[in-house]
């Protein structure tokens, strides 16, 4: 996730922040109290929009976490002498194809027995006609 996802949610978190303020404001103006106005149905949606929010701020934080640890890990690697391989498989240089060897030609292809002619009759009763 880039930059801009991240900026898009912060922009998202501010903006149900400020809503959350005037909604509140709006009713502590009407005189209501403070266990009613939790129980308002806006004032509950925006503090979800806030929480949602904010795991998604935690997610993309861990995401960019990780992507760094990888990328340490890979210059590590890059920086790091090959490891001698003990045993095990060892690599070989391919060789080129030796001119002693040649290609198969597809044309000398071994001959195919004759199918069986349609009808129903067999190779013997074709041959007696």
């Amino acid at each position: 996730m880039g930059l801009k996802w991240k900026q898009i949610q912060m922009r998202q978190k501010a903006n149900f922040e400020q809503e959350l303020q005037n909604r509140l404001s709006f009713l502590s103006g009407k005189k209501i109290e403070a266990p009613k106005i939790d129980k308002d149905p806006l004032v509950r949606k925006l503090r979800a929009n806030i929480r949602a929010v904010n795991n998604r701020l935690r997610l993309i934080a861990d995401h960019e976490k990780r992507t760094e640890e990888v990328a340490k890990i890979k210059a590590d690697r890059a920086a790091a002498p090959p490891k001698e391989q003990k045993g095990g498989k060892v690599e070989k240089p391919k060789k080129a194809h030796e001119e002693g060897k040649e290609k198969k030609i597809k044309g000398e292809k071994k001959a195919a027995p004759p199918k069986a002619q349609e009808g129903g009759k067999s190779q013997k009763a074709a041959e007696a006609d």
